[in-house]
């Protein structure tokens, strides 16, 4: 895949404010008093799944667990830049009122004015803008999830502790390993044992439609609320994520195999080919498939890559160059 892939982690450890006092509100799980509060994990899911719908921003993986959310998103800004004005008004009106010119053009072009049609145009480029804007997306999705778990709870105020943290994915290496790192969240943190029964998680998603059909591989024949797996990089090759989706999946099983703390035993020395072919270190692989998030801020990729966008974005120093030559090379 030619563009470049963004992680948007974001810790959602939520608050509620009442006077001057500070106390922790419960986003998923079931808390001390034994009340359950699992469906939320669900509304997001739900949320996450319908904004990728509307958006120019495609979901390859995400988790959601008790306390926290992580996506790996793609932009497709070559797709939005493409929508006619009459599909970026009618996706933003899936999401936002809009406005009362956008509600005219829709009903007669014509109806309006020069200046009009110049004013709506103005709002066209903002929302088109927004709709390719990570920033818009996350927004959009804690804003939902918050309006609900504030009407359950029946308060008022701010409901998440901090803004998402995001981290740009130079090359196929990161994007395996960043995915792998996202779709076992479950299985680190003990919450399921195998990848295909961790709820609320893309992999199952994969696992469950891959199942369903006779040719997992095709890029046709995929979980269609995800950005599916398009094979080995070649000429012509379709949109999507660089890899085949039985190579992946059985990565993402090898790697949890390893991960569980209770199946500790020997490596199998027959990886997976696409760890062969992103030539990543097994033991480098299984590092990262833990500790992804604590070992790159910002930008992560080969040092070679690191490099090459730290120059881009003006910065005098690459980040996280030494992990970076450590774990991916």
């Amino acid at each position: 895949m030619r563009h470049r892939i963004t992680i948007a982690f974001h810790a959602v450890y939520p608050k509620r404010f009442a006077g001057q006092a500070l106390r922790r509100a419960f986003l998923c799980g079931i808390d001390s008093n034994g009340r359950s509060y699992e469906h939320r994990r669900q509304w997001i899911e739900d949320r996450l799944l319908f904004l990728a719908s509307i958006f120019a921003i495609d979901l390859c993986a995400f988790s959601i667990m008790s306390n926290h959310t992580h996506t790996v998103l793609h932009v497709d800004r070559e797709t939005a830049l493409n929508w006619s004005i009459d599909e970026v008004i009618e996706r933003w009106h899936q999401l936002t009122k809009g406005n009362s010119l956008s509600h005219r053009y829709l009903q007669d072009p014509s109806a309006l004015c020069t200046a009009e049609r110049d004013r709506l145009q103005e709002f066209i480029t903002l929302w088109r803008d927004r709709l390719m804007d990570i920033s818009w997306f996350m927004r959009l999705l804690n804003e939902s999830t918050a309006r609900m778990a504030n009407q359950e709870d029946n308060c008022t105020g701010r409901f998440w502790e901090g803004r998402f943290k995001c981290q740009a994915l130079l090359d196929e290496q990161a994007l395996a390993a960043c995915m792998a790192y996202v779709d076992l969240n479950p299985i680190r943190a003990k919450m399921a044992n195998r990848p295909e029964t961790s709820e609320h998680t893309s992999i199952k998603k994969r696992c469950e439609k891959a199942k369903s059909t006779e040719q997992p591989d095709s890029h046709e024949q995929q979980a269609e609320t995800l950005l599916p797996f398009a094979g080995n990089p070649r000429k012509d090759m379709p949109k999507g994520l660089p890899f085949r989706l039985t190579d992946y999946l059985e990565l993402v099983d090898w790697t949890g195999r390893c991960v569980r703390e209770n199946k500790r035993g020997a490596i199998d020395g027959s990886l997976p080919c696409v760890l062969e072919r992103l030539q990543i270190d097994s033991k480098h692989w299984l590092y990262l498939s833990q500790y992804f998030e604590s070992q790159f801020k910002g930008l992560v990729g080969t040092a070679f890559r690191i490099k090459e966008a730290a120059a881009k974005l003006g910065y005098q120093r690459a980040p996280g160059i030494n992990h970076s030559i450590q774990l991916i090379a």
